[in-house]
């Protein structure tokens, strides 16, 4: 699915990018991702553990409903958020793992 975009439970989703990843020292992983303006992100955290139990990647970009979406409120953070999709989608496929 890409922008705006349905799902099967009439959710519309945006395709959102990895702009930030973060490795803390409780062995998680927290990820950011953003729309393409940068003005919108999906906030995640998951446990590296986990994520090595279930052979699982990051991938490059993920759908979210729009409602999940929390406003990025700083111009600088949107404007950086906003050049690193456009970085990332030059670079990689939605489902490639980076």
């Amino acid at each position: 699915m890409g922008e705006g975009e349905r799902d099967g439970d009439g959710a519309e989703t945006v395709r959102c990018w990895l702009v930030e990843r973060t490795y803390t020292d409780r062995g998680l992983v927290d990820m950011v991702y953003a729309t393409p303006d940068g003005a919108r992100v999906r906030r995640k955290q998951v446990s590296t553990t986990v994520m090595r139990q279930r052979g699982q990647g990051t991938s490059a970009a993920v759908e979210v409903d729009r409602d999940d979406l929390e406003p990025v409120d700083d111009d600088e953070t949107r404007e950086r958020y906003a050049a690193e999709v456009e970085r990332v989608r030059e670079q990689y496929d939605p489902d490639d793992e980076i």
